[in-house]
Parts: structure tokens; sequence; C-alpha cells
């Protein structure tokens, strides 16, 4: 068997792993990446979440969250504003494409697919390589970038799965005593993404046929408080496609899921079915809405078995229409040196940001105290996937840019870190967090900053010669803010874009005071004018195609707070119509809360009919 040494190891290609294979390697350090499948990104890409959610405000499109958008800007003609539940939809082999041209420019990086891993190899309590079936590899720093956290598995590190009651972290949201829903629904239930398209003519599309185990009654009621149209929208993708991804009555799957981290067999069982069920839904939907709608063509690739000898796992289900491996929202969980609560995530009393993740550990650990360790920011709604629907959750949502957005949150880096062993960070969704406060932080835009500032800790690590505890924290944020690839916020600022000039220095000025870190999440920072607004939008964010925007000139309302519209009477084809207007920009958030019902404005956006919105790069009042 072959033996590698290398000085990050980075096992798992998903969202996380992803990313801190590229932020090690493009720090310097000699970096192995080894994935399972056979395209990198995980949730972005290969599970198909081609909409993603969260991290929306153009202030939280920072590090390589904000390099990935301004990509898919420009290899995507269409642009990406066609669905309902994300402004951000494409063609998931451009995201792949994406990742592996990434990789493809660092020659310190290299990339091995088509492998699992097998044993964790130990010294004492330092984790110092992996064995896959067909090479071993020693490395000064693994990460676990897993979809399952399968490392923490395999080495013994201690993990959690499953709920915390309320006695243990104080949660407001958690459940006092064990119930029905704890016990059959340990974790969040996985979804297996399908893609379906628009062939245009009734009976175009082949018919797609029911797997063994069809129970077409399970998905009576999906849409119903949809319509089958607005159904399909959410998830629209160019080219007539559609990503489905639903949760109502849909194709999210957690019948038995504890198999998921059973025998190798149990977990083939848990896949087949899941897979089963979302072939299933795709035919209620062709049966019930027609047959114009049917399974898109070679959009991911068929998948040869995984090399595994211990695995009975039989990687065809995927490939096609269907994504290569389901959306895992949850896996084991590490125990760091401290754990993520539903309370870190909540808004501060009469605040719209949660308060800023503060160390108090022992001298020498993290080379800091009383001081700000976040690493990387998120903002979406604690959101729960559950077969027997939502469960009540404290709220964590405002009204900004004219709808609803979550209020920001930070990670810590000691949640990446494991309590007793050195030599492993996590770097997926498996960081040391809670089942409840899990429902935030998995979110795709999250886990690519948590991967990034993990590889950017590995590669300090190598450079210091240190372990992660020991590593100096402001040297961990100060790269990740001064990278000069993918510059990543650390501490979130409603009014702060990336392309702000004071962009570092308050940045800077809140790791130095986070006792001055406002309640609303808007720093004193000069705003930037209507005018400057105006001329972005002429000139266009870099690569966004200039057919996607349009001037529309119309009428006012505030329907009420935060919640505007635009009575079109330019241009003709939608004169007469009422449309949203949203924003994700700060100056043009504060613009419209400026404006007077009845007033004549010109806004310079995009169109979206899914969402029957226009998206405000630029607003002329007149």
């Amino acid at each position: 068997m072959e033996n590698l040494t290398v000085e990050v190891l980075v096992v798992g290609g998903g969202t996380g792993g992803t990313a801190a294979a590229l932020q090690a390697a493009r720090r310097g350090a000699k970096t192995l990446l080894v994935s399972e499948f056979p395209w990198l990104g995980g949730m972005l890409t290969s599970a198909g979440v081609v909409a993603p959610d969260g991290n929306e405000l153009e202030a939280w499109q920072t590090g390589i969250w904000g390099a990935y958008l301004q990509q898919l800007r420009q290899r995507q003609p269409e642009g990406l504003d066609h669905g309902w539940v994300s402004f951000f939809t494409y063609d998931p082999r451009i995201g792949a494409q994406i990742f592996q041209d990434w990789v493809d420019e660092l020659p310190n990086l290299q990339w091995l697919s088509g492998q699992v891993p097998l044993e964790v190899l130990k010294q004492g309590d330092r984790v110092i390589g992996v064995r896959f079936p067909n090479f071993t590899v020693h490395a000064q720093i693994v990460l676990d970038g897993t979809e399952l956290g399968d490392l923490l598995a395999l080495g013994d590190i201690p993990h959690r799965w499953g709920w915390e009651l309320q006695a243990e972290f104080g949660e407001p949201s958690a459940p006092i005593a064990p119930n029905f829903l704890t016990q059959t629904y340990p974790v969040q239930a996985p979804t297996w993404v399908v893609i379906l398209q628009d062939f245009g003519e009734a009976n175009a599309a082949r018919l797609i046929p029911a797997p063994p185990n069809e129970q077409s009654d399970r998905f009576t009621g999906a849409w119903d408080n949809y319509g089958g149209e607005k159904f399909l929208n959410y998830g629209r993708l160019p080219e007539n496609r559609f990503m489905i991804n639903w949760p109502i009555r849909g194709n999210d799957y957690g019948e038995g899921v504890q198999r998921l981290i059973g025998s190798p067999e149990e977990r083939s069982q848990f896949l087949q079915a899941a897979r089963w069920h979302t072939q299933s839904f795709a035919r209620y939907i062709q049966t019930h809405l027609g047959q114009r709608y049917g399974l898109a063509t070679d959009i991911f690739p068929t998948l040869p078995e995984i090399q595994n000898p211990k695995s009975k796992i039989q990687n065809s289900l995927g490939g096609g229409a269907y994504a290569l491996h389901p959306y895992y929202r949850e896996s084991r969980r590490l125990q760091g040196l401290v754990t993520i609560r539903e309370q870190d995530l909540l808004p501060i009393a009469k605040g719209q940001v949660a308060p800023l993740p503060i160390s108090v550990s022992a001298t020498g650990c993290l080379q800091v105290n009383n001081l700000c360790d976040a690493i990387a920011i998120g903002n979406y709604a604690n959101d729960h996937h559950y077969p027997s629907g939502d469960i009540p959750l404290q709220p964590k949502s405002i009204r900004w840019g004219g709808r609803w957005t979550g209020t920001p949150f930070t990670i810590p880096y000691r949640a990446l870190i494991p309590s007793a062993i050195d030599g492993l960070l996590a770097c997926e969704k498996n960081i040391s967090v809670s089942h409840i406060a899990n429902g935030a932080t998995r979110l795709q835009p999250v886990v690519l900053g948590i991967g990034q500032a993990a590889g950017m800790a590995a590669a300090l690590c190598v450079e210091q010669g240190c372990q992660p505890r020991e590593l100096n924290v402001r040297s961990l944020q100060e790269a990740l803010l001064q990278d000069p690839i993918a510059p990543a916020a650390v501490i979130p600022l409603f009014n702060l874009e990336p392309d702000h000039p004071d962009w570092l220095y308050w940045q800077t000025y809140y790791l130095d005071h986070p006792e001055n870190y406002p309640a609303s999440g808007y720093c004193p920072c000069q705003p930037v004018s209507l005018k400057a607004s105006i001329d972005t939008a002429r000139a266009l964010s870099p690569g966004q195609p200039a057919s996607c925007q349009q001037v529309f000139i119309g009428t006012f309302t505030r329907r009420n707070i935060q919640d505007y519209c635009l009575t079109v009477y330019h241009p003709n084809p939608v004169q007469g119509q009422q449309l949203a207007i949203v924003t994700l920009r700060s100056e043009i958030n504060q613009a419209l809360e400026n404006l007077q019902n009845g007033q004549t404005i010109a806004i310079t956006g995009m169109l979206n009919w899914s969402g029957e919105w226009i998206l405000a790069n630029a607003i002329q009042p007149g």
C-alpha cells in the first residue's frame, strides 16, 4: 500500500472540505484533498442544492462564497435570479467546474477522488493520518470535511448525534424531555435532490418509472398552498429546469435516519429508500402536473462503485437527473472547545445581530483571552426539516431590503477544535454545535466560510509549528481578512459591503473592541451615495450579464414596514404590473426607507417572474 506524506490532509470534497483545501493550498501548504465523489462542492454541486440559502446580502458575500458567486455570474449568461427561494440558482455542472478549475490552478494541491476513509491514525491524543483503501496518508493537520463526520467516528473523537435536552445548554427551543420527535428523528431529514425539466409540450417527456416501494399518497397536498407553477418555480433554474428540494410532503426523507451511522448495509438501505422516495415524488409531479415535465438529462455524472472493501453501498443511485448523494442537513457533531448554542445565534435584546463570541479560555489555549474569536459569518433563519413538520423555534428573522432575511451571527474558532484531541479540525456541518443551532449553521455559505477558516488555520499551524488549539486566533482572523484572493469578513455589518473603502478598518476595529459592536449591526462608516450605487449598477457587478438588468420606471408604494412595490409604466411589456421591490445593498435599503408613497422612481435592476420582484441595484428618485 502506498504511503503519502503531506502538510495538510482534507478528507471529504464537500462544501467545507473543498473550501478548506483551496485555502490551505492558497496559503502555501502542501495539501491533499481526498473525496468520495468525482465532483467537488458537496451541497453546492454534487448534492444538487443549487439554490443556496443565506449570506445573500452583499455585505455577507465575501471570501470563497463571494468569489463563487462572481464566478457563477460570469459563467452563467442567464444570470442567477430565477427561483423564489434564493437569489442564486444555477446549473450544478457550472458550480462543479468552478471548483475543479480552482483546484487545477494550485500545483501544491493534489486531489484524489473515489476514496473513503477506513481508519484514523493516532499517536496518543493526536491524529496523524488516515488510511484509505488504496493508500495511507500522514499529515501534520487533518481536516474532517466528510458529509457525516466520518473521521469523528473512525477516530473515536468525542462527538454528538441527536438532540440535546433543554437542561444541557439552556436552549429555549430545546425539548424538556425526550419525545416522539426526538426518538424518531435524531437528526434533520436529508433530501435526495432531483432536477426536472419542462420539455414544452404535453407528453414530450419520458415517463418516470415507479420505484419498487411507491407510496404516492405521501405527497398528497404537497403544493396545495402554492399551486403547481409556483411550486416548480421555487427552485427554477436556467433552461426551464427545476431543482426539486421540497419540504412540504415532498422529498425530505428521514425514516430510519439512524441507519446512516449504522452498518454499511444499513446505510445502503437508507440511501436506496431515500433515492426511491425522490423518484416517487418526481413521478407524482409528472402525473399531476403533466408529462411535459420529466427528468432532466445528463446533469450529474454516473458513478462507479466506491472502492471500499468494507462497504456494500452501490453508488449507482445518483447520476443523470439525480444528485450524486443526498443533501445531508446534519451529521455527527464534534465535542469542541465550545459548543454553539441556539442563544449564540439569536439577536441580542432590542438588536438585530447575535452577540460576538468572546473567548474566556485559559491563557495559552488559542493564545487569546477575553477576545472575539469569530472566524466566519452566517445569517440564515434557524431552519429544521422533519417529515412530521415544523417545530417551534425562537425567531431570528427581520424585514430588510423589502423582504425577510435572517439576523447575522458568527462562528467561533473554538467550535472547530476537538476538546481533547490534537492534529484535527472540523470543517463541515460536523463542527461543535447543538442540534437546535445546527439549523442555522448548516447552510452552504456558512459552511464555505467554516471551511475557508479551517483551511487557513491548518496552513498557519504548519507555518507556526503549532497545534490548532495553540494557534494565535488573531493571526487567523487577519489572514482571512487580508487574503489576496478571497478576503473573508469575520464581523457581520449590514452597511459594510466588501467594496467599501473602509471595510478592513471596521472589521479590525470590532475585533479590537468587541464591546463596541453595535446592536443594530450598522457601523458608523461613511455611507455609499445613491450616485455611487447608480454608477455601480451601470458598470454592473463583475461578470453580471447586461441583458439581465433593465430600468423600470413607475410609482412607489410602501405597503407595510419593509414591504415595497412599484406600479410599472415603463418598460411596456410590464406596464401596469405591481412588482415587489427588494435589494441586497445597504444604500438601496436606506433609500427605500426614505421614499414617499406615490413618488415616481427609476430602478435599475433585474426582474424575477418567479418571485414577482425587481431586485434593485440602483434607485433614482423622480
